[in-house]
């Protein structure tokens, strides 16, 4: 079949079909799903509509960030806030206290969410961080056994992979961020494949491995493409999709990138075609490049963080929850009751 952006919307069908049974797109249509014309995008989002609710139903996973160590990072990655280049206005602070850790836990749960994710600005976690934290989680954990911990901490070697893993960290975070072509032109003091080894050490210390990207770095439809065939490659199950936010004092300030929110919903459909069993959780930017298209990402995505990103704000949980609702699908609940008396309307 020949191979068009304007296709007919049963070619997105069949492209689901062969997505389901295992098959992935090739480049072109990779490249066809991504360059799809505005008037088909409903009959492509209905087409990975039905492989998302073939793995995940009508459920959508909330995840909730903790910024457990703000600035203060060696590294140069352009698009960040919190690196060692930027000078934007953001609060800087050290490790936060083993009590402040549990009580951001406590707010999770609070907000619905069934995944606490903790991060740290960091080239890699110092050991007596490290240590704070994996008590931290122990406690987390006690209280509220079936809330999934992911942890984001910079690069991990085995050792420390497997020092979260005995703690109960169930999840760890470690962005490609973009191809592997394109790394070089956002950050210079480490490689795509450094972050590649991190994944790896996550993983084989048998923690599931979530690691996604951020769309709008100057990359090309190709550099989307090579990376979302890198993470289907990779033994990676939870994928955030970020939308840069050019912050002012960093050195993407400035660049004038195209996102429009039909952009935006054409690559979290690509994702989905591409990765079709593997969480799908729309991340920062969403409430600026999505904008009134929000509710649409769900159909192709199943999660998403309720409630603030590190060093941005996110719009209320209870306007989460609305879109959530009236889209007629329901907030994953974590598995068994928790231990916790927190009031969730104080939230809202």
């Amino acid at each position: 079949m020949g191979l068009m952006a304007d296709c007919p919307g049963s070619y997105w069908h069949a492209l689901a079909d062969r997505s389901l049974a295992g098959v992935a797109p090739t480049v072109d249509e990779a490249r066809a799903i991504l360059t799809c014309a505005d008037t088909e995008l409903l009959n492509l989002l209905a087409a990975a509509y039905r492989i998302r609710t073939h793995y995940f139903g009508n459920t959508v996973k909330l995840n909730y960030l903790v910024n457990a160590k703000s600035g203060l990072c060696p590294e140069d990655c352009h698009y960040c806030s919190q690196s060692r280049i930027s000078t934007a206005e953001i609060e800087r602070y050290p490790m936060l206290s083993q009590a402040d850790i549990v009580a951001q836990a406590e707010r999770a749960v609070a907000l619905k969410a069934t995944t606490c994710c903790i991060v740290t600005s960091a080239r890699r976690p110092a050991a007596r961080e490290l240590e704070q934290l994996t008590e931290a989680v122990r406690t987390i954990k006690a209280r509220f056994p079936t809330l999934k911990i992911c942890t984001s901490l910079g690069m991990l070697g085995e050792a420390e992979a497997q020092a979260l893993k005995a703690a109960g960290v169930d999840r760890y975070n470690h962005n490609l961020n973009t191809s592997e072509e394109h790394y070089g032109n956002i950050c210079t003091t480490h490689t795509f494949a450094d972050r590649v080894a991190t994944v790896e050490h996550a993983a084989q210390a048998g923690m599931s491995a979530c690691s996604g990207l951020i769309v709008g770095m100057g990359e090309t439809l190709e550099d989307l493409i090579n990376v979302s065939f890198q993470i289907r490659a990779g033994n990676i199950d939870s994928i955030p999709i970020n939308t840069l936010l050019p912050i002012p004092g960093t050195p993407l300030q400035e660049r004038a990138f195209s996102l429009d929110p039909r952009f935006c919903l054409k690559v979290l459909c690509l994702f989905r075609f591409v990765c079709p069993e593997r969480e799908i959780r729309v991340s920062a930017g969403r409430e600026e490049h999505f904008r009134a298209l929000q509710p649409l990402s769900l159909y192709a995505a199943n999660a998403i963080f309720v409630g603030d990103y590190l060093t941005t704000e996110g719009q209320s949980a209870a306007m989460d929850w609305q879109m959530i609702t009236d889209l007629g699908f329901v907030i994953e609940e974590l598995a068994e009751p928790v231990h916790a008396g927190t009031q969730e309307e104080r939230y809202a």
